[in-house]
């Protein structure tokens, strides 16, 4: 493993624990947590071995990180029980669940200066999604707690924080290490390749992306 200092994994882990239990507090499904947990299990044991450091692998392997999380996301999505899973998390938890991605933000900065990621990476370079954490409890306290804006104006966060999320996940994947690279030649994304930033990819961004689809759902549903 790289010459990463313990602050920031300790920091990390930190992150997704609590990441976890932000979703759990939105769905109150132990089954989906425990889940979960069991995935990061699975992702951690690969992570230690270096399975995911192979650039040279065909498929490339950042898609083993990236893939399954997406493809529940979108399962979930298609199917009926799914869709109702979805309807019944809680809106309000939903919303904060994105203040997480300030802290994601700050450790992103750190990996970089250990010379992990590209600066195209952080809030330094063209990745503004440190705006939908900084924005999150400020939307909350609006939204929920002094009523000033409507579930519009919480839908359009959503809409422009979901681009933001796609934005950065798009300059991490075109930044790697695989046939896909068009980017950051001098520096590559690597540092999600180790354990644990692997839980960023292959956890945090799914859980981040499901909880704005879910609340784009419930959104568009409550103005019909």
């Amino acid at each position: 493993m790289a010459d990463i200092s313990n602050f920031i994994i300790i920091g990390f882990v930190l992150t997704t624990v609590i990441t976890l239990w932000s979703f759990f507090k939105a769905s109150k499904n132990k089954k989906i947590i425990i889940g979960i947990i069991l995935w990061m299990v699975v992702l951690s044991i690969l992570g230690i071995s270096g399975f995911y450091k192979n650039a040279n692998a065909i498929p490339p392997r950042l898609l083993f990180l990236l893939g399954p999380g997406i493809f529940f996301v979108l399962i979930v999505f298609f199917t009926r029980k799914g869709r109702r899973f979805s309807d019944n998390l809680n809106l309000k938890w939903l919303t904060l669940l994105h203040t997480i991605r300030i802290p994601v933000e700050i450790i992103l900065f750190y990996i970089f200066v250990e010379g992990l990621i590209p600066d195209l990476m952080t809030f330094e370079g063209l990745n503004f999604d440190i705006l939908s954490g900084i924005s999150a409890p400020i939307i909350y306290y609006l939204v929920f707690i002094k009523k000033w804006i409507g579930n519009k104006g919480l839908l359009i966060w959503n809409f422009i924080c979901l681009g933001l999320l796609i934005n950065i996940l798009a300059i991490a994947v075109l930044s790697a290490q695989t046939p896909l690279q068009i980017m950051a030649f001098d520096q590559p994304n690597i540092g999600v390749t180790y354990f644990p930033f692997i839980w960023l990819p292959a956890v945090i961004v799914p859980i981040v992306l499901f909880s704005h689809l879910a609340s784009i759902r419930q959104l568009l549903s409550s103005r019909k």
